[in-house]
C-alpha cells in the first residue's frame, strides 16, 4: 500500500448537524441546581450510549444480571470439574480394570462384582492430598482464583452499572422493564435525542443527531472496518499446503483493539481522542518504532500465556460442543459467517443489531449457494461408506431391540456412537437430487442482502475460486472451532511477524483518516460517510469526488454505507455533499427505470419467481425481492409473462431501478418533509393491503402477506427498509459493473423497451400502512392523511385504472 507513504496533517472538522454559532461549540450549558438526577454533562458519552445501546439489545436489567451470574458460575465450574476430573477419578475401577468386591449378606454373587459410580470417586481425604501434592495444580487454581474474583469485581462494577441504566430507562426515557421488549432501537434512540433538547447530557452540543449516536457506540469499530477495508490489518495469511487463507480469530481482534484502542500502551488517551502526539506527521518514524515494541510486547505476553490460554480453549470448546456433537454430528458440517466476513460485510455507521439482521437474512442463500458446489468422486465415496456403515449399524440396532443384553458386550455403544457419526457425516456429502445448478442466480440473492462482493465474482459464481473465496467469508462451524483452538498458538507469531512490519503504516492510518468533530472526538474519517472524501467515480460518484485511490474506501463501501444509514435512519439530515449524492443516484434510477418491467409485472411474477430461487420466507418484501433477482431469469428463458406474451429480456438492474423510481416517485414530496431529496415515498392511507393495485396484484401476495397486516409496526417497517436496501446493493453492483466494463446501461435494456411498447399504461396505487413511509420506514407525526399519489406504470392490458389523490 504505496499510498501510505502519504503525509497529511490531521485536522478538525465541524459537525453538518451544529446548531451552535461559530466559536459557542465548547460553552458551558447552564444546569439548574435543583436538578438531582446524575445524567447531566455525562463525561464519558461513548460509554454510556454504548451501555444504554448494549441495555436495550440485551432485553434489560433481569436478563442481564443473570448472563453476569452464570458467566461466573461457568468459570467455577469448568476449573472444580476439571480438578475434580483429573486428581478425584479412579480410573481404573471405573473402566473395570481392577476388581471391586462388595461384601454384605444381601448381595448376590454377581452385585458383589458390580462397579458403582462412588467406587470411582476417591474419598475427600485422598482427593485432597492428591491436589496438595501436585505444584502445578496448586499454580493453576490460585492463577484461576485470581482470575474469577478480578471477574467478580468486575461483574459487581457491572451490575451497578446496569442498575443505574436500568433507572435512566424509567426515569429519562420513560420507558419501563415490561416495555422494553417493545421498543425498537430507533425509538430509544429518538427518545435519546429529544431528551438531549431538555435535559442536555452532551455539553458541546445543543442537538444530538443519529449520527453522533453511532459514532459514539461504533467508534473503534468504524476504524477496524476502515482498516479491514483498506486492507490494513495482516489476516491474510499463506499457509504451506493450504495456499492463501484467511486468520481472524476472537483471541487475535482482542489483541489488535488492545494495542490500538483501549490498552495501556493504545494509540488513544481516552475513550474519545486520539493521543496528540499521533496526530502529527513530523514524528511517524519515531511512533512507528514505539508502536512496533509495543506490539513486540504484546507479542511475548501471548507467547508466556500460550499454554494456559491454549488449556482453557480446549476445555471450554470440550464442554461447550461435546454434548452437541454426540447429539447431531452433522452440526459441524453447517456454516456461520467469520468474524472476518462480519466486518468485511459491515457497513461504516452500522449497529450489531443491524449486521446481525442483514447476515441472517443472507445465511439461507449463502448455504443454498455453497452447497451446489459438489464433488462427483467425493459423493460417490460418500455414498459406499454411508451404506456399509449403515448396514453394520441397522444390525446392531436390530440385535439390540432383540435383546438387550447385547449392549453389555464390551465396545459396542462406542461402535453404534461412532457408525452413527460416520453415517451422519458422509451424508453431507451426498447432494440432493432435487437440487436445481443456477449459481449465479444464488450469488446474486447473496448479494442483495449482504451487499458487497469482489468484482471478479460477477460471472464466475460457477467457478471453484469464487466458491473458495466466498468459504472465507462463510466457514463451516468445524473450521470456526478449529481456528479458536489454534489462535493461542497463531496469534503470538502474528503479532511478532506481519502486524510489526506494519507499524508505519498503522500510524499513518490514524493520522491521515481521523478527524475532530465538534461534539463527538476523534472518529475515523470513513465513518462520516463523507462522498467527496472518500468516494469512488466507479460507484456514482463520478464527479463529486476529490479522493485519491488512497483515500477511496473499496468496494463501494462509502456509497454503500450512506444508502444504508440513510434508509435507516430517515430523519437525520445528510450533509450537502450526501444529500446530492443521494438525488443524483434517485435521478439515475428514474432514468433506468424507464427501460425497465413494470413494478406490476414483477409483483405478478413474484410467487414463480419465489419459487425458483427456493425462497421459503414468503413474506411480501422477500417476494418482491426475488421477483427482482430472478426477472432477468425468466425473460432469458422466454416465459410467457401473465398477458401470455413472451417477455423481452432485461437486466436486474433494470428490474430494481423499476422498483425503486416507483417507491420513490409514487408521491410528491410533503411540505413538511425532514429531507431535501425525495428518496422514499410518504405514508398513505391503507385499504388493508401493502401492496393495492388491481387484482392482478392482490393475486401476487402469498397467504402469509395478509398476515404481515398483523404484524407489529416496528417489523414491518426493519422488514421493508431491508428490501430497499436490498435493492439499492443490486442496482448500485450493476451499475459498477457496467461502469468498469464500459457499457452504457441503456445498451443493455433497449430490447426490454422495444418488448414493452405495445403494452399500455396504467396508474396502480402503492399503499402502505397509515403510519408507514414505504421506504422511508418512518413515522411522520404532523402529516394529513388521506393523501394518495398515483404511480404510472405498464400493465396488464384490459385491466380498469384506479387510483386516488
Amino acid at each position: 500500500m504505496a499510498g501510505f507513504e502519504t503525509y497529511q496533517e490531521y485536522h478538525r472538522i465541524e459537525d453538518c448537524d451544529e446548531d451552535s454559532p461559530p466559536g459557542e461549540e465548547d460553552l458551558l450549558i447552564h444546569v439548574s441546581e435543583g436538578r438531582g438526577d446524575p445524567w447531566h454533562h455525562i463525561k464519558n458519552l461513548d460509554n454510556f450510549f454504548t451501555r444504554i445501546y448494549h441495555f436495550h439489545q440485551k432485553n434489560g436489567f433481569a436478563c442481564m444480571v443473570l448472563s453476569e451470574f452464570f458467566e461466573l458460575v461457568q468459570f467455577l465450574f469448568v476449573v472444580t470439574f476439571t480438578t475434580f476430573l483429573f486428581n478425584c477419578v479412579e480410573y481404573d475401577v471405573l473402566f473395570a480394570n481392577r476388581v471391586v468386591n462388595h461384601t454384605g449378606q444381601s448381595l448376590g454373587p454377581l452385585d458383589r462384582n458390580k462397579v458403582t459410580l462412588p467406587d470411582a470417586i476417591l474419598p475427600s481425604e485422598q482427593c485432597t492430598e492428591r491436589i496438595q501434592g501436585n505444584s502445578w495444580i496448586i499454580f493453576l487454581l490460585i492463577m484461576a482464583a485470581i482470575f474469577w474474583l478480578y471477574r467478580l469485581v468486575k461483574v459487581i462494577f457491572n451490575v451497578l452499572s446496569y442498575w443505574e441504566i436500568r433507572q435512566f430507562y424509567i426515569k429519562a426515557l420513560k420507558i419501563q422493564m415490561d416495555e422494553l421488549c417493545n421498543f425498537t432501537w430507533q425509538e430509544v434512540q429518538g427518545r435519546l435525542i429529544h431528551l438531549q433538547r431538555e435535559h442536555p447530557m452532551c455539553v458541546q452540543k445543543r442537538e444530538l443527531s443519529e449520527l453522533d449516536i453511532y459514532h459514539r457506540i461504533l467508534r473503534f469499530k468504524n476504524y477496524t472496518v476502515a482498516m479491514i477495508n483498506k486492507s490494513l490489518l495482516p489476516v491474510r495469511l499463506r499457509a504451506p499446503f493450504f495456499g492463501d487463507m484467511i486468520f481472524l480469530t476472537q483471541g487475535l481482534k482482542y489483541n489488535f483493539e488492545l494495542i490500538l484502542f483501549w490498552g495501556p500502551l493504545s494509540l488513544f488517551q481516552n475513550k474519545w481522542s486520539l493521543h496528540p502526539k499521533y496526530k502529527r506527521a513530523a514524528n511517524r518514524q519515531d511512533l512507528a518504532k514505539q508502536l512496533s515494541r509495543v506490539i513486540l510486547l504484546t507479542g511475548l505476553v501471548n507467547l508466556l500465556l500460550c499454554p494456559f490460554v491454549l488449556v482453557w480453549q480446549v476445555l471450554y470448546a470440550f464442554f461447550s460442543y461435546a454434548e452437541v456433537i454426540k447429539r447431531e454430528p452433522g452440526s459441524l458440517g453447517a456454516r456461520r459467517w467469520s468474524l472476518y466476513g462480519r466486518l468485511y460485510l459491515r457497513h461504516f455507521n452500522e449497529l450489531d443489531h443491524e449486521l446481525q439482521g442483514r447476515m441472517g437474512r443472507g445465511y439461507k442463500p449463502a448455504a443454498k449457494y455453497m452447497n451446489v458446489f459438489v464433488s462427483p468422486m467425493l459423493a460417490v465415496l460418500a455414498k459406499n461408506v454411508a451404506f456399509f456403515s449403515g448396514s453394520v449399524f441397522a444390525v446392531l440396532i436390530a440385535l439390540t431391540v432383540y435383546d438387550e443384553d447385547v449392549l453389555t458386550v464390551q465396545h459396542i455403544l462406542t461402535a453404534i456412537t461412532v457408525l452413527g457419526v460416520v453415517i451422519t457425516i458422509t451424508r453431507s456429502f451426498i447432494p440432493d437430487e432435487h437440487m436445481v445448478w443456477c449459481p449465479e442466480q444464488l450469488l446474486q440473492c447473496v448479494l442483495a442482502h449482504i451487499h458487497y462482493m469482489p468484482d471478479h465474482w460477477k460471472g464466475n459464481a460457477n467457478k471453484s475460486e469464487t466458491r473458495d473465496e466466498m468459504a472465507q467469508l462463510f466457514q463451516y462451524k468445524a473450521v470456526f472451532i478449529l481456528e479458536e483452538l489454534l489462535s493461542p498458538i497463531i496469534t503470538p507469531f502474528i503479532l511478532i511477524f506481519p502486524l510489526r512490519s506494519k507499524s508505519l503504516e498503522i500510524i499513518d492510518f490514524f493520522r491521515n483518516f481521523t478527524v475532530d468533530v465538534a461534539g463527538v472526538g476523534d472518529i475515523c474519517s470513513f465513518a462520516q460517510m463523507d462522498i467527496r472524501r472518500h468516494g469512488n467515480p466507479q460507484w456514482m460518484s463520478e464527479g463529486q469526488t476529490e479522493a485519491s485511490v488512497y483515500q477511496q474506501a473499496e468496494n463501494g463501501k462509502t456509497e454503500l454505507s450512506l444508502m444504508h444509514f440513510t434508509i435507516k435512519n430517515p430523519r437525520w439530515q445528510p450533509p450537502q455533499e450526501s444529500s446530492v449524492f443521494i438525488s443524483h443516484l434517485m435521478e439515475k434510477v428514474q432514468q433506468d427505470a424507464q427501460t425497465g418491467p413494470s413494478p406490476q409485472l414483477l409483483l405478478s411474477e413474484a410467487p414463480l419467481c419465489t419459487s425458483l430461487l427456493s425462497n421459503e420466507s414468503g413474506t411480501g418484501p422477500d417476494n418482491l425481492l426475488a421477483s427482482v433477482l430472478a426477472h432477468p431469469v425468466l425473460t432469458a428463458s422466454g416465459l410467457p409473462g401473465r398477458n401470455r406474451r413472451f417477455i423481452a429480456p432485461s437486466s436486474a438492474a433494470s428490474a430494481a431501478a423499476s422498483v425503486l423510481a416507483s417507491l420513490s416517485s409514487s408521491q410528491q414530496p410533503h411540505a413538511g418533509r425532514s429531507r431535501s431529496h425525495s428518496l422514499l415515498p410518504s405514508r398513505q392511507q391503507h385499504d388493508g393491503l401493502m401492496y393495492y393495485s388491481d387484482h392482478t396484484v392482490a393475486d401476487s401476495m402469498s397467504a402469509s402477506d395478509s398476515k404481515m397486516l398483523s404484524q407489529s409496526h416496528s417489523a414491518l417497517v426493519s422488514e421493508f427498509a431491508s428490501a430497499e436496501m436490498s435493492l439499492h446493493a443490486i442496482y448500485m453492483h450493476e451499475v459498477h459493473q457496467l461502469k468498469t466494463q464500459h457499457v452504457p446501461m441503456r445498451d443493455l435494456s433497449a430490447n426490454s423497451a422495444q418488448g414493452l411498447e405495445t403494452q399500455s399504461t396504467q396508474t396502480v396505487t402503492l399503499e402502505s400502512p397509515t403510519s408507514v413511509r414505504l421506504g422511508g420506514w418512518a413515522e411522520e407525526e404532523e402529516e394529513e392523511q388521506g393523501d394518495e399519489e398515483e404511480i404510472n406504470i405498464n400493465p396488464v392490458p384490459d385491466q380498469t385504472s384506479r387510483g386516488s389523490s
